[in-house]
């Protein structure tokens, strides 16, 4: 059996002579292992594929005794769980129900959202279910409040925004605090909120990137997971932006969803940690 082991603790002398013993002494083999260590912080990061038969928790158990006060998480490396929520956009939504469909992603989705009908029928068409709560006539409040109700029928382990064009809660993002992982038309921290092409435009930047960041109540400041970027020219209009722009959204959601869906990704205050 295979596991993901990932480590965050203080950085002191001998952390992996004991980190490792430990695996030893429960018959696990290091098969692939990466460390940082931020020194102005003196913290210790470490992620460590192993390989043997073990009791994950008395593993766990074992490392919490012997290093103290630290965050550990060990994984078996199964696809994560994800419900995807959406508006009136196909790109992303498409991308992923393709690449869930021939196992290119680390994931099982269970279901789609949307606050519009859209996309039933392309969901639909890959035999998932699409749950439709629209937004008309009533708060932000009230929707979300139905929305934790129709999440309530699913075990999932991350929320994903794909052009789900509404912003959260600080109540709903709590709720969820490091589960929710949005994909934001923007290089950011430039263009912040809506409408990044047309600010693009009107700035006359010749690059127009995607960014993917896990959601806090930050507006599009939480920390990011993935970015990309293509050239454009003057010639190009705010729709042209918006159109080019769509590529390199999906590839960025898909790439961002990879690293974190294969335990690659520590969160580190308003940044994260990433071992490729």
């Amino acid at each position: 059996m295979n596991f993901t082991i990932k480590i965050n603790c203080k950085d002191e002398k001998g952390l992996v002579y004991r980190i490792s013993e430990i695996l030893l002494e429960n018959g696990l083999n290091i098969i692939k292992n990466d460390e940082f260590v931020d020194n102005e912080k003196a913290l210790f990061f470490m992620r460590t594929k192993v390989a043997g038969i073990a009791e994950p928790e008395k593993v766990i158990d074992q490392l919490k005794k012997q290093l103290g006060e630290c965050s550990i998480e060990l994984s078996q490396n199964k696809p994560k769980n994800v419900v995807i929520l959406v508006t009136k956009e196909h790109h992303c939504l498409a991308d992923l129900l393709i690449r869930n469909q021939f196992n290119d992603l680390n994931v099982n989705i269970l279901a789609v959202l949307g606050n519009y009908e859209n996309l039933r029928e392309l969901t639909e068409k890959f035999n998932l279910p699409f749950i439709y709560i629209p937004t008309e006539n009533i708060t932000r409040e009230e929707h979300e409040k139905e929305i934790k109700t129709a999440l309530q029928a699913f075990d999932f382990d991350y929320l994903v925004l794909a052009k789900f064009m509404r912003i959260l809660s600080p109540d709903f993002v709590k709720d969820f605090q490091g589960k929710i992982i949005n994909i934001h038309h923007s290089f950011l921290p430039a263009f912040i909120g809506a409408n990044p092409y047309k600010q693009a435009f009107e700035r006359g930047v010749k690059i127009i990137g995607a960014t993917a960041h896990f959601v806090t109540n930050d507006l599009d400041e939480g920390p990011i997971i993935y970015q990309d970027v293509i050239k454009v020219s003057h010639s190009k209009t705010a729709k042209d932006l918006a159109k080019m722009g769509k590529d390199v959204e999906r590839i960025v959601l898909a790439n961002a969803l990879k690293l974190v869906f294969e335990d690659k990704v520590f969160i580190y205050g308003n940044k994260t940690i990433i071992f490729e």
